[in-house]
C-alpha cells in the first residue's frame, strides 16, 4: 500500500514482485491493495479536525479526467490548516467539477459541517467563487489575497523590459510593518506607475492591494507565512506529479482518491511533524491589541 501511495506504477511493482519472488504480482492483486488503502484514505479524508485552525489556505488544482471518450478538466479543492499548537495538517480535499462558487461553497460547508472552527484568516488566491462562499460560510474569517498571484496579476499588465524594476516596487509595499503604511507605500507606487505610462498596473494594485494586507493585522512574525498560498502550492505540485504519471482518470472520485493519498502521504511524513508558526505569538498578539483599544 506504502508503495502504491509514494507513487510508483503497477508496471514497476510487477517487475519488482518477479525480481523478488519469481513471480509477478497481478494487477488484480495490485487494485486489491490500493482498494483497502483508498478506504483508509477515505477515513482519514473525512475525519473531524481535531482542535481549532486560526490559519487557513485554500486552493484548486486541475486533473483530467475520461468522460465519454472526451477529455474533460475536474477540480480537486484542498485545504490547510495551521492548529492551535503551530502544525500544519491537511483538513480538506474534495472533488469541484470546477472552481466555481457552487463547488466551493459545498466544499467549505464540509469542512463546517465536521466540526473545523477558530478560523481567523483565510489565505487564497482571487478566485470570486471562493470569496463568495467564504464569506458565507464563515463570515467571521478575514481574507487574505496571496501576494504571489497578486503580483502575477500586476506583472502582466507591464511590459517584459520593466518587470524588474516593477517587482521591487511591489516587495516594497509589503515591506512595511503595518496596514496604513503598507496602503500608504501602494499609492505611491501606484502613482509612479501612472507617471510611467503603466495606468493599467497602477489600477490593478489600487483595486487589489487591501486584500493582500490583511496578515498586517496578525503578528509580524507570521508575516512570511501566511501572507502567500506557497505551502498549498508546493502540496498541489506533488499531487500534480503523481497524478500526471496516470494521465487521466475514469471519473472524477479516482482522481480525488489519488489527489487525497498523495495528501494524506505527504502529509504524514516530515511536512506535518516540523513546527509552522509559533502560536503563543498570536495570543500574546491578541492581549497588545486589547490592551491598545
Amino acid at each position: 500500500m506504502e508503495t502504491c501511495l509514494a507513487g510508483v506504477s503497477t508496471r514497476r511493482i510487477e517487475d519488482a514482485g518477479e525480481i523478488l519472488w519469481g513471480s509477478s504480482v497481478s494487477k488484480g492483486t495490485v487494485s486489491n491493495l490500493n482498494q483497502k488503502a483508498f478506504a483508509k484514505v477515505e477515513e482519514w479524508r473525512t475525519r473531524p479536525p481535531a482542535c481549532a485552525y486560526p490559519y487557513v489556505y485554500v486552493d484548486g488544482t486541475y486533473l483530467k479526467k475520461n468522460w465519454g471518450g472526451a477529455y474533460e478538466s475536474v477540480a480537486v479543492l484542498v485545504a490547510i490548516g495551521v492548529n492551535e499548537d503551530g502544525y500544519r495538517e491537511v483538513i480538506g480535499c474534495a472533488e469541484g467539477y470546477t472552481e466555481s462558487a457552487y463547488s466551493w461553497r459545498e466544499f467549505l460547508l464540509s469542512l463546517r459541517d465536521r466540526g473545523l472552527r477558530g478560523v481567523r484568516m483565510v489565505t487564497g488566491d482571487k478566485s470570486a467563487g471562493m470569496l463568495g462562499a467564504l464569506q458565507e460560510v464563515f463570515p467571521e474569517a478575514m481574507y487574505q489575497r496571496c501576494t504571489v498571484h497578486f503580483y502575477r496579476n500586476v506583472l502582466a499588465k507591464v511590459p517584459a523590459r520593466r518587470r524588474k524594476r516593477v517587482a521591487a516596487q511591489l516587495k516594497a509595499i509589503h515591506a512595511r510593518e503595518s496596514l496604513g503604511a503598507g496602503l500608504r507605500k501602494a499609492e505611491e507606487v501606484a502613482r509612479e506607475l501612472e507617471a510611467s505610462k503603466l495606468a493599467d498596473a497602477a489600477k490593478v494594485i489600487r483595486e487589489g492591494v487591501a486584500e493582500t494586507l490583511t496578515y498586517a493585522r496578525f503578528p509580524m512574525e507570521h508575516l512570511r507565512r501566511i501572507r502567500t498560498n506557497n505551502g498549498i502550492e508546493r502540496l498541489n505540485r506533488e499531487v500534480k506529479r503523481r497524478t500526471n504519471a496516470v494521465g487521466s482518470f475514469p471519473d472524477g472520485q479516482s482522481a480525488m482518491m489519488l489527489a487525497a493519498a498523495r495528501c494524506k502521504y505527504v502529509a504524514d511524513g516530515n511536512w506535518g511533524k516540523r513546527r509552522y508558526l509559533d502560536m503563543s505569538l498570536l495570543d500574546h498578539w491578541d492581549e497588545r491589541m486589547l490592551a491598545s483599544g
